[in-house]
């Protein structure tokens, strides 16, 4: 990451200007101004450039997203979620089993009882 550069006599950053700005907007207006022009901006967005605009910025953030997490992360991360996710999965798998199982008994003792 690269050190922020300062104006010469010590004024703010852009990045510290940008969030005075946004914070200032945000007791002025209330956070809800900013859900208001998000989706103004998203629904221009839509009209402009249509859906398979976002499906190549969700795929290039997608990508962006992975490697900043891999980065912050590490490689063992995504082992770690990977046997979280396997080992849920194999539980619902389970739990589906035991459900069917236990329907089909139902099932069959309602055949039985007529």
């Amino acid at each position: 990451m690269s050190t922020p550069k300062r104006k010469p006599g010590g004024g703010m950053t852009v990045r510290e200007a940008g969030q005075k700005g946004g914070e200032t907007v945000k007791k002025k207006y209330g956070p809800e101004f900013y859900e208001t022009i998000g989706r103004k901006g998203g629904e221009a967005t839509k009209l402009a450039h249509g859906h398979e605009f976002y499906e190549q910025i969700g795929k290039k953030g997608g990508k962006k997203g992975g490697e900043a997490t891999r980065d912050r992360y590490g490689p063992q991360f995504y082992e770690q979620i990977g046997q979280k996710g396997g080992q849920k999965v194999k539980a619902l798998i389970e739990e589906g089993k035991k459900a069917a199982a236990a329907a089909a008994e139902r099932e069959a003792d309602k055949k039985k009882a007529s």
